[in-house]
């Protein structure tokens, strides 16, 4: 079964950081090997825009069979306030929340990122979730590209 994941910005350039280029690589190729389906937001592709071209064009590598668009909805938006509201992060991280909150409206599985401080934070993901909860939604989790790799490299 193909696993759809959400991708933030940081894993697209996580292939352009040394500290996370291998795990990257390894991650991508597993969407182009078929094992996961990424879900983009149009807040990614906003965040892309302002990026190097390498890392802006990244995506156009992949066949549209490997990406679902979704966008930031007013469900999502709200969603996101309430992080904010909640204090999980500063209102600097909005963004970060709009990620979460987007994967997360939109049902979906796993939200991959290598933002460490803000999202792919043990204490943070407690905090959104219960959050989610509260709210009507699911859990989400929220992993790094190397902790969901198929292959133990």
């Amino acid at each position: 079964m193909v696993r759809t994941v959400y991708i933030d910005t940081s894993v697209v350039g996580g292939l352009f950081d040394e500290e996370f280029q291998h795990w990257t690589e390894l991650f991508f190729q597993e969407v182009k090997d078929g094992n996961y389906r990424l879900t983009v937001s149009d807040i990614l592709l906003r965040e892309l825009k302002n990026a190097p071209t390498n890392v802006r064009d990244y995506l156009n590598y992949l066949t549209p069979e490997h990406l679902i668009a979704i966008e930031l909805n007013q469900q999502a938006e709200q969603l996101a306030d309430i992080y904010l509201e909640e204090r999980i992060v500063g209102f600097k991280s909005l963004i970060d929340c709009q990620h979460i909150a987007t994967a997360t409206v939109h049902n979906i599985e796993v939200l991959v990122s290598w933002n460490f401080k803000h999202i792919v934070n043990l204490d943070k993901i407690r905090l959104y979730n219960s959050v989610n909860l509260r709210e009507g939604y699911r859990t989400i989790e929220i992993r790094t590209p190397r902790e969901i790799l198929h292959h133990g490299d």
